[in-house]
């Protein structure tokens, strides 16, 4: 065999040789691939389209429909605690000054308060004996009670397969005027409405927020070369367990030959959602206290300054001066409609129980 044969039979042997040693000394491995998943949103209790101004319009010809939805004006009393404790103090306030009368009692003044201040309509009908006299004052809930198309006609509507209608010229419809229509009254709070609703989805996303126990607080960088696919897995997997039951648990990862920044933690949320949090509700507090006109100090909130809210004596005088005092006017025209005085107020005094 000459030199000239032997020399390219060597060649192919040792490419060959170097060919199959490739895999086993440098093993390909599969590139990673990102994934991103999220967990669900937060469902409010409800929704802006409850309430747009749809005005009165007629129902089967017997009665109109309000033109706010009722339902959901209910639900938002208890939305948030400012909106519902700016409500309830009105209530208190003006039953604690209120004089029981034989035909009207503390409890159907209570109800009639509280219809007025979150529907702006309060019902009250008359009942009377077999003689034909007043025999007492027993409100209707305005949720239910609609207006009818002939005048001194009631409906009581809380299903419409089975509507009632009062007596004739029974009812006594108290209403918060309103600039559009005369036929409702609506409620005064209509331009804080935005606000109570964020205040209460902030509530609801925050609930989640800790409820999901994997939120986007973070961004896990992984740009180490020792890290395979089986790795990367293994820390997807466990950040996912992570959440709900059991949350905010510790997880280990051992790098053996990894680079100082192979592996990062970059925050994007926590600070600002904490900061978010707090500036949605207090800044909604405040517009929700400033649509109910109630000071602050009477509604137990904490002052964040130094100088806090001011004297509570002289802020709780100047509350009932100016929105207490047009409100018992308001229930006073019912002495007006059945021509003798059923409602009276005391004066209002701090201290001891008025006399």
């Amino acid at each position: 065999m000459t030199a000239e044969t032997a020399k390219p039979r060597q060649r192919m042997y040792a490419q060959f040789e170097q060919q199959a040693a490739a895999p086993a000394s440098a093993p390909a491995s599969t590139p990673a691939r990102p994934e991103a998943f999220t967990f669900g949103e937060p469902v409010p209790v409800t929704d802006l389209a409850d309430f747009l101004y749809t005005g009165c319009w007629m129902a089967n010809a017997r009665w109109y429909e309000p033109p706010v939805d009722l339902a959901a004006l209910a639900k938002m009393y208890r939305a948030t605690a400012h909106h519902g404790s700016g409500l309830q103090v009105k209530r208190n306030i003006l039953t604690r000054s209120f004089v029981p009368h034989p035909l009207l009692g503390r409890q159907a003044f209570r109800e009639l308060v509280t219809d007025y201040l979150v529907f702006g309509n309060a019902y009250i009908e008359r009942v009377y004996g077999r003689l034909g006299r007043l025999i007492g004052l027993r409100p209707a809930r305005a949720k239910y009670v609609r207006r009818g198309t002939e005048e001194g006609h009631f409906w009581w509507v809380s299903n419409w397969q089975q509507p009632v209608e009062f007596e004739a010229d029974s009812m006594i419809h108290l209403i918060e005027p309103d600039i559009n229509q005369e036929i409702y009254g609506v409620p005064d709070y209509m331009g804080a409405l935005q606000s109570i609703m964020l205040n209460e989805n902030a509530t609801l996303f925050r609930r989640r927020y800790y409820l999901n126990g994997s939120h986007a607080g973070f961004v896990m960088y992984v740009s180490d070369a020792a890290q395979n696919q089986e790795d990367i897995d293994a820390m997807r997997d466990a950040l996912k367990n992570s959440k709900g039951v059991g949350n905010f648990r510790n997880l280990f990862l051992h790098s053996p030959g990894g680079k100082k920044d192979g592996v990062q933690i970059i925050p994007i949320s926590e600070v600002a959602a904490k900061d978010e949090f707090a500036g949605i509700k207090n800044i909604t507090r405040d517009d929700t206290l400033a649509g109910h006109r109630v000071p602050p100090q009477l509604m137990g909130i904490i002052p964040n300054n130094t100088g806090g809210f001011g004297d509570i004596e002289k802020a709780a005088r100047v509350f009932v001066a100016n929105e207490l005092d047009p409100l018992q006017s308001v229930f006073l025209e019912i002495n007006d409609i059945i021509g003798q005085e059923v409602v009276r107020f005391r004066p209002y005094e701090l201290g001891g129980k008025e006399s």
